[in-house]
Parts: structure tokens; sequence; C-alpha cells
């Protein structure tokens, strides 16, 4: 019968560096980072202009006039609720001031 002995555990631990593997990697990617430009990509001011004009525009109306006439029409089918009327008010005021209040906030944040 044969028995297999290991390594002590001193010995197993002392040819293993901590962090060996971690070191060329970081190296690498400290070598090809660059600076970074918060803010100052401008890809998609187009889309961005283009959507919030549409929003404070007619767009904005219709969307608004569209969530009343729906909720006038739930308040003529007889069941009433306070959603029908809540929800084209909030529809309006997130249309009319919502965009400006998002826009200044990612501005300031970034």
């Amino acid at each position: 019968m044969t028995t297999k002995t290991a390594l002590p555990a001193q010995r197993r631990m002392q040819s293993r560096i901590p962090g060996r593997d971690y070191i060329l990697p970081a190296c690498v990617a400290l070598a090809c980072a660059g600076a970074a430009f918060a803010g100052a990509d401008t890809t998609f001011d187009p889309a961005l202009n283009q959507f919030t004009d549409f929003l404070e525009g007619s767009g904005g109306k219709i969307i608004t006039v569209l969530s009343l006439a729906a909720g006038l029409i739930g308040l003529a089918s007889g069941r009433f609720s306070l959603g029908q009327i809540a929800v084209p008010v909030g529809v309006g005021i997130g249309v009319g001031t919502g965009v400006p209040i998002v826009t200044s906030v990612v501005t300031a944040v970034i």
C-alpha cells in the first residue's frame, strides 16, 4: 500500500505571491488609459434638441389633449375615478415643466 504525502501548508503558500495575477493586467490598463472628458461629447445633441422641442411645443400639447380626452371619455362612460382627472393634469404639468427640470438636473450633474 502506498501513501501520498502532501507538502506542508507553509511550503505551498510560499510559492504563491498574492496578487501576482493582477499586476500585468493593471500595468497594461494604466499604459493604455486615456483622458476622459465628461460632457464634451455632442453626438446625441441633435436628437435631444429635436425631442425637447417636440415635447415643449405642439407635441406636448397634443399629448396633453389626448390624455384629457381619454379622461373625459372615461368620465362619460359612467365610472368615476380620481385618476381620470389627475392623470391628464399630471401629464400636462410633466410635459410643460418636466423637460426643463430634467434637462437642468442632467446638465448640473454632468
